[in-house]
């Protein structure tokens, strides 16, 4: 997976007991200032970003992006690994009708 990126970069914290998902850091390449975090968040059922609240900060339009690429690679493995341990639900077996 991809963590690096022109000015940001994506650091995975060690596992918490208590969490069964994910937690990566977003740091500044440049300064190594924190820019906040993404985490999974359950009620919405997806990763999402969470921006410090003490922070002042700016985002550009790519570095948005960069952060919205992130989330979109860490919810295609989050699938792909349900679907692998869930076995494809899908397939359709010899002889046998959808509907």
């Amino acid at each position: 997976m991809k963590t690096e990126y022109k000015n940001i970069c994506f650091e995975e914290k060690g596992s918490v007991s208590s969490r069964k998902t994910k937690l990566f850091l977003i740091k500044n390449k440049n300064s190594n200032d924190s820019l906040g975090v993404i985490a999974w968040y359950a009620p919405w059922r997806q990763y999402c970003f969470s921006p410090p609240t003490h922070a002042d900060l700016v985002f550009s339009v790519s570095c948005l992006a960069d952060i919205q690429d992130f989330i979109n690679t860490l919810m295609f493995e989050r699938r792909n690994k349900k679907e692998e341990k869930d076995g494809n639900q899908w397939e359709v077996k010899e002889n046998e009708t959808i509907g």
